[in-house]
């Protein structure tokens, strides 16, 4: 759908406001319905189908609960499931406005407003209805990098899907190597901007003194090696994606300065006066736990809430079920071909072997593993004593066995440790853990090995 084809409702209490709208968008759009009291919301949608609601978050004495917005959206919602809320409220409302876009809303303006802004997103939001329009399965999400069919996976599937065509600010969770540079990428490809720049900056790696001259860019001159005027990585995303991963590893300095340029929206080359305006969708991510970023000495909260509009958690490998045996298959492929062998099949042991592994460097570690066992392996069947898991991977596993101190975990670790050790040769490992043979078969049987 194209903005001069929309139907679009306002509703503030207002009248400045409704004014103002109406005159801004009556010349883009096919019709401007404005309601002043949101009591008559009902009335209104029951009347005729809206593209966009563009809803106000406080009305004076109707509702009296101190979430009108998230009140009146609901009850929209529960009518009009598929039309698009956006909310307009003031800065000091920001966080009830997050609160309702995680419930359903599909975007929100600050007062004062930009005209520029609003038209914007009226036209993002019109261009996802007709992309939802036209292709109506509801798996046309992009995501070919990322391969699984888990629950888990799925649910990261139906966020991506709900979040992407958005402007918010998403914050990527999930431990080492669980893909969230692959989350990041896909939320740009599926977005409005997906055909500006994706820019990423390990911000974890920059010294303090690469900080400022990397994200915001340096003139000629500003320090004794600045040769050249260089565009810092905001400028360069310039109406893009701005991907800045691991960004719990930032000191608290650096944390105002990412806040102070978040708020403005302006950045500051080094060695210059002049502010440059940016137009910027945000991705974060870390591997640090939720707890450790509410800890205020070590992270701002006023920065948290900046960066972390809507969270996506990546889940470990381990959690992922079925998802290991695509995974491996697919890596299995890709080397075969890298490395000039023949396709592989797989001997039952061997997946039965990979799903036992707790995987604590999850999908990366995994590859590294296949890797291997692609290299090594003269045949063409892949077997349980063809995987190699790292040892620096496996003394974490044990570590972390041990300090939950469960005896049963503990044991079936010692004794994958030693079979891997001696290549699957039972009596050497009944020997080396103290045990006679029947012993330890009793013990396969026990931990299913």
């Amino acid at each position: 759908m194209v903005l001069k084809e929309a139907t679009i409702l306002v509703i503030d209490d207002d009248v400045d406001v409704l004014t103002a709208l109406r005159l801004l968008l009556k010349p883009l759009v096919k019709e401007v319905i404005i309601e002043k009291n949101p009591s008559n919301i009902g009335a209104q949608i029951d009347k005729k189908s809206f593209d966009i609601i563009i809803l106000d978050m406080n009305f004076n004495g109707l509702v009296n609960t101190g979430n009108e917005g998230i009140f009146w959206l609901n009850e929209i919602k529960k009518s009009r499931p598929d039309t698009d809320v956006v909310l307009i409220t003031a800065y000091a409302d920001i966080d009830l406005a997050i609160r309702a876009l995680k419930e359903g809303a599909s975007d929100f303006l600050v007062k004062p407003w930009k005209n520029e802004k609003i038209i914007n997103t009226i036209s993002s939001l019109l261009k996802a209805r007709k992309s939802n329009t036209t292709n109506k399965n509801p798996q046309t999400l992009s995501t070919s990098t990322i391969i699984g069919e888990s629950d888990a996976i799925k649910d990261v599937f139906l966020k991506l899907k709900k979040v992407a065509p958005t402007d918010a600010n998403v914050l990527i969770l999930g431990e080492n190597g669980t893909g969230k540079d692959l989350i990041a990428r896909a939320l740009h490809d599926n977005s409005n901007r997906r055909n500006k720049p994706f820019v990423k900056v390990d911000v974890g790696a920059l010294t303090s003194s690469l900080f400022e001259s990397e994200l915001f860019g340096y003139k000629k001159g500003a320090f004794t090696d600045a040769k050249e005027d260089r565009t810092g990585r905001f400028e360069a995303a310039n109406g893009g994606t701005l991907f800045l991963d691991e960004i719990g590893n930032i000191t608290l300095g650096q944390q105002v300065r990412l806040l102070t340029v978040l708020q403005n929206r302006l950045v500051t080359p080094l060695g210059s006066n002049q502010e440059i305006p940016i137009d910027i969708r945000l991705i974060c991510a870390t591997n640090l736990e939720p707890k450790v970023l509410a800890d205020e000495q070590k992270f701002r909260k006023d920065l948290i809430y900046r960066i972390n509009t809507v969270d996506i958690v990546m889940p470990p490998l381990r959690d992922r079920g079925t998802d290991i045996t695509l995974l491996a298959k697919h890596f299995i492929g890709i080397y075969a071909d890298k490395y000039n062998k023949a396709q592989f099949s797989l001997d039952s042991g061997f997946i039965s072997k990979l799903k036992k592994h707790d995987f604590p460097g999850n999908v990366r570690e995994l590859q590294y593993v296949l890797e291997r066992a692609v290299i090594m392996t003269d045949g063409n069947v892949l077997k349980p004593e063809d995987l190699v898991f790292s040892t620096i991977e496996r003394q974490t596993t044990k570590t972390s066995s041990t300090t939950t101190m469960n005896l049963d975990s503990i044991e079936k670790n010692a004794i994958l440790t030693v079979l891997e050790k001696n290549k699957g040769n039972v009596s050497k490992s009944a020997k080396e853990l103290g045990i006679t043979r029947a012993a330890l078969y009793r013990r396969l049987d026990k931990y299913e090995l």
